[in-house]
């Protein structure tokens, strides 16, 4: 594991060894304060994120390392036309590991194939944001002794939603998950997340509209916002901004040790008044987050090691040995990172023979062989 681009990456191995590792780090503060004395974060964020940013950075000096970066893209190279692989290239000589947020969707998988350090993916537009993952796998860890075996509730956003679709596929390899899916019409699952994930791992799932007729049953409530900066159409996001909100008395439906999640920033979907309940664990959440993203730099570094600094070369086969494709098809996708590398080389994988379907190993999106 050289980097960390997609929770599907690790193995639920890893996985495990990085929760225990968390685990450690928890009871054991001061154990590992000088872990990473002399090695550098490089925070490249290239979309705002205050809350993640300050977590990588609040893990690095809690481990004696040190930060360096930037905010703001604006202020960068970026901003004159540098490519993301000559951005990795030249922060690969300055720092030991990169965490980076960008707003074009496969941008950190280009940086790790370029980079000769270790690459976080903090998130990449609407596509995946591993970390949040791993701080969500570590609170429901925590919090029910377990992950398996649990019914979990997705409520919201769940069709733009990146930190849900990358639990659900977290969780896709753990036995005796059952899935509700509550959601307006628009904000459905993504039909590609509930046929390649949900259907491919035979996980029971229920979509509904209902909130209230599904909590008594929930052992985990994952509450979204409905995010503003996804939409194109405003008019859209005004009529369902405020299609769930969590209440006091709707708690009371829950079942005693029912969890709630929430990646926040939270508008106004989960009522202050929860915070207070036990049950509310979203700034639990938080915590962990610093948590996992120290036990993840921790582990590349070590894992990074004695070894000769060279970039990864693309992948020529998904975890799971979906083969991949190079060339063959273009992605079409306005958000790709394709869009504005244009010597990137393009890369696909065949997820359905019969009907010409590829799927962009950059930004997830489908594309059809019969589109070109």
């Amino acid at each position: 594991m050289k980097s960390l681009i997609d929770i599907l990456d690790l193995s639920v191995k890893e996985i495990d060894e990085l929760l225990e590792l968390a685990g450690d780090i928890i009871e054991n503060p001061v154990k590992y304060s000088k872990a990473c004395e002399g090695k550098k974060l490089a925070t490249l964020f290239f979309e705002p994120s205050t809350r993640t940013r300050l977590s990588f950075e609040a893990a690095m000096y809690e481990l004696g390392g040190h930060v360096i970066g930037f905010s703001d893209a604006k202020n960068t190279s970026a901003s004159k036309g540098e490519s993301v692989a000559d951005t990795a290239k030249v922060i690969s000589c300055y720092a030991d590991i990169i965490a980076m947020r960008h707003y074009r969707e496969g941008a950190p998988l280009v940086a790790s194939c370029n980079a000769t350090i270790p690459v976080i993916n903090a998130g990449d537009g609407g596509h995946s944001h591993p970390t949040q993952t791993l701080a969500d796998l570590l609170t429901i860890k925590r919090e029910k002794g377990r992950l398996h075996d649990l019914t979990v509730g997705f409520c919201g956003d769940l069709k733009y939603g990146r930190t849900v679709h990358s639990l659900i596929e977290a969780l896709s390899r753990y036995s005796g998950i059952k899935l509700v899916l509550i959601s307006p019409e628009e904000l459905k699952l993504p039909g590609y997340v509930k046929h390649e994930v949900i259907a491919k791992h035979d996980m029971p799932c229920v979509e509904t509209t209902d909130l209230e007729s599904s909590l008594p049953e929930l052992d985990v409530l994952y509450m979204t916002r409905v995010q503003r900066e996804r939409f194109t159409d405003l008019t859209v996001y005004e009529r369902l901004k405020d299609s769930y909100i969590l209440t006091a008395e709707k708690m009371e439906l829950a079942k005693k040790d029912t969890i709630v999640l929430h990646p926040l920033p939270r508008v106004n979907e989960i009522s202050v008044k929860i915070d207070a309940d036990p049950r509310a664990c979203y700034f639990k959440q938080v915590r962990n987050g610093k948590i996992m993203r120290m036990a993840l730099i921790l582990t590349l570094l070590k894992d990074a090691e004695g070894k000769t600094p060279m970039p990864e070369p693309a992948p020529t086969e998904r975890p799971g040995g979906d083969k991949l494709f190079v060339n063959q098809h273009r992605c079409r996708n306005p958000q790709c990172i394709t869009v504005t590398e244009q010597e990137l080389d393009q890369v696909c994988r065949l997820m359905d023979a019969d009907r010409g379907i590829y799927r962009c190993s950059y930004c997830d999106k489908k594309i059809r062989s019969e589109d070109e």
